[in-house]
């Protein structure tokens, strides 16, 4: 008999059910498709790892002749060492206009390396002078295959490369050259065998470039000390672990972020359809407590009951769950192959544990046992007699609306509607809750187009406004400016000169670039992300924050800034000012006290370009040939670049949770609506019967959805900002940091959807209400 109840009572509530079932659909779908693509990234990163033995620490010099590599293989710590030939090289790729750059690495001699092994897609390894490898993102978008031929200037020849096979491997999972943002079309990875590329640089017998692995329960700084002690007589500069290398600190500072939006913003949407799951099952046991006592007068014990009401919450669960599992599965391995754009393993594939789903079920579970058991509580307690007498009406007096000027000059309508919502303020607040949580994930799903495109508007719009930057192979004088000052198109040229450099402060350090401009530069300006400019100081360091966190420092403190090249200058230099940029870390200071730093002349090592557009390929054919020039950077490819990586990746999970966020503002405001409508079935039938029409009825009935929907709005615009605030300190790596920017768009949309949802439901709800049979509802539940 309880399982035939329990069919009708889902029966009867099917609005209801489905719509609460949908959320939970979604909240689970979310949970499986974030947190499956996490760990598929997770365990793909950790498998590729290990089977391609990915170097714990890097090393970078001048020259040195080989033997130099036994006295580093001889350091406490080191498990193994792979030296090698890298040289930065110009391209000129079939088909692009731009000069590409490329990291030339050497394979050994006798095969595969030791360390940082490549994996071979398509085509075989070089064995011939001038055949390449070509990393495959680089070949991907150039449309370059086996046989294909391109041509390079190397060590400042002309030499035409023929590629013999694409391939990937650890060291960059993500091709980059120290940016921020890959530029896949004009940047690229290529593997030479070591004795052609040796014999093209003049290399033999030597190695510019080291990678390390080390040894169980070896100190990684303890071993750096030792290697830069080694190679400080040969142009070190400076060894580093993983955390640095720019492939492996991108794929980890998106693991970090990828685990936090995996369990916040899921944990959101389970929260969801747990309170309501909770709301629906309080009032349904809440309306049927004549209903309960009657079966405790048969005989029913109080677990059958409870139970009974849980099974409600458990059929909801299950169909929801059933619907959601496989939806986010779908979801998850499309996430997981927009994935393979962005980051090259041999294999990744969408992988989902089964803690994962019991972890997104059993809340919902869980949440509709304790609502189901905590409603039947306080019913199951009372004897049969007592429970069938019927609730005592509420005590009635007057209260704070009553006592005000407001609530008499209203119609008699709308006294009923606000004092009806001040007498059951438990369920006006939940109710309230349930509402503004729609509101807050809308708010939330926005917030990443709006923090990406103000990182736009600021970096490549306001702080940069060059269209070209060139680096030099060697520091040159300020007469290089009149060489580059009459390249084809070029209007306007800025120097800077960049020194490696390791800051510290205290026990924290950090190898970055010290950035040498002109005092009123015009195409390079400091600006914080959001929008407020710093002036470069005539003396002293402006630090990004995130470079000032990681260092402990503020303005006004000293740093330690030591050269790693040579003269290997050290210097303790004061922190002027901070910039809040938002991409990478970086410390500045004025052009003429980074010579003085390196104890140079006015000199240069790299220069930013304003170039006519309609010149552009002169110029671009000009820099292919030029052998002092080792990379060009386009402003707008680096743009294009960020839209391609993280824009385009966070859009697409962005705009799957405001997908689903619509489905929820949906499904809890239509759920408020019909529940409100059962509970007061039998007094809107009364007031019909009084004379009041079907509109006057269903105006009160949604004039308090109404209060309730525009009380909950500012509310959940409020939570939602303060989620974006939470998810903007989390979002903060070296990488790049998200503004906490929550534009006016966001909010209406955020309202428009509100108010739309509200619309639907009051639509649905008055064709119900017209349909009251006035008789039937007016008959006494005894």
């Amino acid at each position: 008999m309880l399982h035939r109840k329990l069919f009708r009572d889902l029966l009867h509530m099917r609005g209801q059910a489905i719509a609460i079932a949908v959320i939970v659909a979604s909240a689970v779908a979310t949970y499986v498709t974030m947190r499956g693509a996490y760990e598929s990234l997770l365990i793909s990163q950790r498998v590729y790892y290990d089977t391609y033995r990915f170097a714990d620490v890097f090393a970078s010099l001048k020259r040195a002749p080989e033997p130099v590599a036994q006295r580093l293989r001889e350091i406490d710590g080191v498990a193994a060492v792979q030296t090698r030939v890298a040289a930065n090289v110009i391209l000129d790729v079939p088909g692009l206009d731009e000069p590409a750059s490329a990291a030339l690495l050497s394979l050994p001699d006798d095969g595969e390396p030791r360390l940082n092994k490549v994996h071979v897609r398509s085509g075989r390894l070089p064995m011939n002078a001038d055949e390449v490898l070509a990393s495959e993102s680089f070949a991907a978008e150039n449309r370059l295959l086996p046989g294909s031929h391109l041509a390079a200037i190397i060590n400042g020849r002309w030499r035409t490369l023929r590629i013999c096979g694409i391939a990937i491997t650890p060291e960059y999972v993500q091709e980059t050259r120290g940016h921020a943002f890959p530029d896949h079309r004009r940047f690229g990875i290529l593997w030479m065998h070591r004795h052609h590329l040796a014999a093209a640089t003049g290399m033999q017998g030597a190695f510019n470039d080291v990678a390390f692995a080390l040894a169980p329960h070896a100190s990684e700084a303890e071993v750096i000390a030792s290697i830069d002690r080694t190679l400080a007589g040969y142009g070190g500069l400076g060894a580093y672990g993983r955390d640095e290398q720019s492939s492996h600190r991108f794929l980890r500072d998106e693991l970090a972020q990828d685990r936090i939006t995996s369990i916040v913003i899921p944990a959101i949407f389970l929260a969801v359809a747990a309170l309501l799951i909770h709301l629906l099952l309080s009032r349904l046991v809440a309306s049927q407590r004549e209903q309960i006592a009657v079966l405790k007068a048969f005989g029913y014990e109080n677990g059958p009951v409870a139970m009974h009401f849980a099974a409600f919450g458990l059929v909801i669960v299950v169909i929801g769950s059933a619907a959601g599992i496989p939806i986010g599965i779908w979801l998850g391995r499309s996430l997981t192959g927009l994935y393979t754009k962005f980051f090259h393993f041999p294999a990744l594939t969408f992988h989902v544990s089964a803690m994962s789903i019991v972890v997104s079920t059993g809340t919902t579970i869980l949440a509709s046992l304790i609502g189901a058991l905590n409603a039947v509580r306080r019913v199951v307690a009372l004897p049969p007699a007592e429970g069938m007498r019927g609730e005592a009406p509420p005590r009635f007096g007057w209260g704070l609306l009553d006592r005000t000027r407001i609530i008499r000059a209203v119609s008699p309508p709308v006294r009923m509607i606000f004092r009806s919502l001040q007498r059951t303020p438990l369920r006006t607040a939940m109710s309230v809750l349930a509402m503004a949580t729609a509101g807050m994930i809308l708010v939330v799903g926005q917030f990443s187009f709006d923090a990406l495109q103000s990182m736009i508007d600021v970096h490549f719009r306001a702080a940069q406004t060059d269209d070209a930057t060139i680096e030099l192979n060697e520091v040159r004088g300020d007469d290089a400016l009149h060489e580059i000052a009459r390249l084809p198109g070029v209007t306007r040229v800025e120097p800077q000169r960049v020194v490696p450099v390791r800051i510290r402060a205290g026990h924290h350090s950090r190898r970055i670039g010290l950035v040498g401009l002109e005092r009123g530069a015009a195409m390079r300006r400091l600006i914080g992300m959001h929008g407020e400019e710093v002036t470069l100081p005539a003396k002293g360091l402006v630090l990004t924050t995130k470079l000032a966190q990681i260092l402990g420092v503020r303005a006004g403190d000293d740093v330690i800034v030591e050269a790693l090249v040579a003269p290997r200058s050290v210097a303790s230099m004061r922190v002027a000012s901070l910039v809040d940029e938002s991409i990478g870390i970086s410390a500045y200071a004025v052009r003429e006290d980074v010579n003085r730093f390196m104890r140079e002349g006015p000199s240069l090592s790299s220069a930013q370009l304003a170039v006519q557009p309609q010149r552009a390929a002169e110029l671009y054919a000009v820099l292919k040939s030029m052998p002092g020039v080792t990379s060009v950077s386009l402003r707008e490819a680096m743009l294009a670049s960020m839209k391609k990586t993280i824009v385009e990746n966070i859009y697409i999970s962005a705009s799957m949770i405001v997908a689903f966020a619509c489905v929820i503002a949906f499904g809890v405001i239509y759920n408020g609506a019909r529940i409100a409508l059962s509970e007061r079935g039998r007094d809107l039938a009364s007031l019909r019967v009084l004379g009041f029409s079907k509109g006057e009825v269903g105006a009160m009935l949604l004039g308090e959805q109404a209060v309730l929907t525009l009380t909950s709005i500012p509310i959940g615009f409020a939570a939602g900002w303060l989620l974006c605030i939470y998810i903007a300190r989390k979002f903060d790596s070296e990488v790049y940091r998200i503004p906490l920017m929550i534009s006016g768009r966001t909010y209406a949309i955020s309202f428009l959807v509100i108010t739309l949802a509200a619309a639907f439901t009051s639509i649905v709800v008055q064709r119900r209400i017209g349909r009251l049979d006035l008789v039937e509802v007016l008959k006494t539940r005894e």
